[in-house]
């Protein structure tokens, strides 16, 4: 037989916000993290964090909450955190449900879960018990990391616009944890807001060296800028295959971009193909001195070149600076 809880009185704890049950719900897991690392230091800040249990919401037993949010014997309360409650035993679930109907006022509780059809029953009790939420969801769109990068520098005290936020993107690369690094990283060390140059003196060498930066110089049919860009990249340690990854991509919506219909706008275009409105306003200009016949050689090109740097060939560095090559080349119509 489960453990009968002993009536309580939930009192909010005061200050920081802390709340006596509060979920965090979604799938993104460093969102998630701090989520819970910013609680936890709260509740410390508050005195209210004693003792501080972290555990598997599988890893709990029948029983165990009790024990758990119970008076530590030298005083002081203590902190519950709930990993993964969607996938807590249904017996422990039943006592997740009824704690949060009746916390205990010493005790910090704080839960996360997927969000997901799996334990949706618990998510809605405890929603529906008036607990703390905070959303957490995956980040997948171009603008969600354009606005995770803008709130990353708010947090850090300062600002940065548009373009120091692609700019950043490009050098770091879509994971939230780099990016938060480095949004840190930048304002601690820069006085002021945030610009592209900015982004780029910081990361020169990576900003300026990426597989999509070596595509663009190629499509727009600047040789020799491609080919610089093409050996920073390579002498950074850009893998050859996302070179070339980039390069496939940025022919390929030449391609899908010159041959949508006139008229067509650029956000739902960008819909259609899968890449952001300034981008889709970025191909149309790259487009001027594109012949469809050039586009179809340009992606040959781009094909051989992967097959070879994926095996076929000796030196993946040649096999992309022929592509660049034959890029330009493909564009000029020769």
């Amino acid at each position: 037989m489960l453990p009968v809880m002993a009536a309580r009185t939930a009192v909010t704890p005061p200050a920081l916000g802390v709340a006596p049950v509060t979920l965090v719900v979604g799938e993104e897991e460093f969102l998630v993290d701090r989520a819970v690392r910013d609680l936890i230091t709260a509740a410390r800040a508050a005195d209210l964090g004693g003792d501080l249990h972290d555990l598997d919401g599988p890893a709990l037993s029948p029983g165990e909450l009790e024990s758990l949010t119970s008076p530590s014997l030298f005083g002081g309360g203590s902190v519950v955190v709930i990993r993964a409650a969607q996938n807590a035993g249904k017996d422990v679930t039943a006592e997740l449900t009824r704690y949060t109907r009746n916390p205990a006022p010493d005790a910090i509780l704080i839960l996360t879960h997927a969000g997901g059809a799996k334990g949706k029953e618990l998510l809605a009790a405890i929603k529906a018990a008036g607990a703390r939420v905070i959303e957490c969801p995956k980040i997948t769109r171009f603008g969600e990391r354009l606005d995770f990068i803008r709130a990353e520098f708010r947090r850090a005290g300062t600002r940065a616009d548009d373009g120091a936020a692609r700019a950043l993107l490009d050098a770091v690369g879509s994971d939230l944890r780099e990016l938060a690094a480095a949004c840190d990283q930048l304002a601690a060390d820069t006085e002021g807001g945030i610009d592209e140059a900015v982004v780029t003196r910081y990361y020169r060498g990576r900003a300026e060296a990426t597989g999509f930066t070596v595509a663009d110089r190629a499509v727009e049919g600047h040789l020799a800028q491609a080919l610089e860009q093409l050996r920073w990249a390579l002498a950074t340690g850009v893998s050859p295959v996302l070179i070339c990854s980039a390069l496939a991509q940025g022919v390929r919506l030449l391609g899908r971009v010159g041959s949508a219909p006139r008229g067509v706008s650029s956000a739902a275009l960008a819909a259609e193909v899968g890449a952001p409105p300034w981008k889709i306003d970025r191909v149309r200009q790259q487009l001027r001195g594109w012949h469809p016949d050039g586009i179809a050689r340009a992606l040959h090109s781009v094909a051989e070149a992967d097959a070879q740097v994926k095996g076929e060939a000796s030196s993946a560095a040649y096999a992309l600076e022929r592509a660049v090559r034959r890029i330009v080349a493909s564009r000029s119509g020769r």
